[in-house]
């Protein structure tokens, strides 16, 4: 443990000096403008931000609330306490717990020693990771897939609790997140994201190792043979060829398909040939019409609409941005 950064944690925010001369009710306006239900709000904290990270105040407890972000705790030191969905959980030192927006806990006043730090996430902040920290088609394929499974997009309340103490690698990148925190930099909102992004890879790791004998481990198996024939085959890629190499039936293929990332084959075949398409007008000096044929469209006025749809603008308007 850093010492240095130990003795920063300790020290008392304004909100827990307030907290010690008295105030023994959680001050809501701080977090929520509502005056019924008791729902933190992103806004309090967020501004333009996709991500903030404060130290968790200790002292009081809190109600039973909920946000509308996504939200990580992290114990740094001690212990913390507290129900969720009325059910008891203890979190102890290097543990991670991650809540949706849909579920309710109600907090454990933390003692002095109970250093806490929580992470105020915008949904939108794992669109951003699978824009920044996905590379090529296989991996951004497979990585909108491991967090499609680790959080669900339904209005249901959930949560993932990581007990990951001994993980030598998760617990650096904690340090290193809450060394920008505690000492920030100019670059310290950039480097705060892609050390997120990067902690986040590691938890759905984590996560697929203690699922390995589980049915998620099998549709993993399952999707890597059907992003790997898309990758080499995209320009003329069909179900039928896919299912023979899989020894099934066109119907089963394509409901697997279908049930695990709810995407039909052929959206995932078009998802590589506009990637790939996008590439060629990014470092070629190919004709549209010849990138169409290249990622396999014969008809150029569907590749247009396609590729609009995908990127916002026609490939013509496209590449001229590009060249301004």
């Amino acid at each position: 443990m850093d010492s240095l950064l130990f003795e920063k944690l300790m020290e008392e925010t304004d909100e827990e000096r307030a907290i010690l001369a008295g105030d023994q009710a959680i001050n809501k306006e701080i977090y929520t403008n509502l005056t019924s239900d008791f729902v933190i709000q992103s806004e309090k904290f967020l501004k333009d931000d996709l991500i903030m990270i404060r130290k968790h105040p200790r002292y009081i407890d809190f109600p039973k609330h909920s946000h509308d972000y996504i939200e990580m705790n992290y114990v740094y030191h001690g212990v913390f306490q507290q129900k969720i969905a009325g059910e008891p959980l203890t979190l102890k030192k290097g543990d991670i717990l991650i809540l949706n927006q849909y579920i309710e806990h109600e907090l454990t006043a933390c003692k002095k020693e109970d250093i806490v730090i929580n992470f105020i996430i915008h949904p939108g902040f794992f669109d951003y990771i699978l824009a920044n920290l996905s590379t090529g088609f296989i991996q951004s394929q497979m990585l909108q897939f491991l967090m499609n499974s680790m959080f669900q997009y339904s209005q249901k309340g959930e949560f993932l609790y990581y007990p990951v103490a001994n993980s030598p690698h998760i617990q650096h990148l904690m340090q290193q997140l809450l060394n920008e925190m505690m000492e920030p930099t100019l670059l310290s909102k950039s480097k705060l994201k892609f050390l997120m992004g990067l902690l986040i890879i590691e938890l759905m790791e984590q996560q697929n190792i203690q699922n390995n004998s589980s049915v998620h481990s099998e549709h993993h198996e399952f999707l890597s043979k059907v992003f790997e024939y898309i990758e080499v085959h995209y320009q003329d890629a069909n179900l039928q060829t896919l299912a023979a190499k899989l020894h099934q039936s066109d119907y089963w293929v394509s409901k697997q398909i279908k049930a695990i990332t709810k995407q039909n084959f052929k959206d995932l075949v078009q998802e590589k040939r506009l990637l790939v398409a996008k590439n060629l007008l990014l470092y070629t000096d190919l004709s549209i019409q010849a990138i169409a044929e290249e990622v396999g469209y014969e008809n150029i006025s569907y590749f247009y609409r396609l590729f609009k749809r995908k990127y916002g603008d026609t490939p013509k308007v496209y590449k001229e941005q590009l060249t301004e």
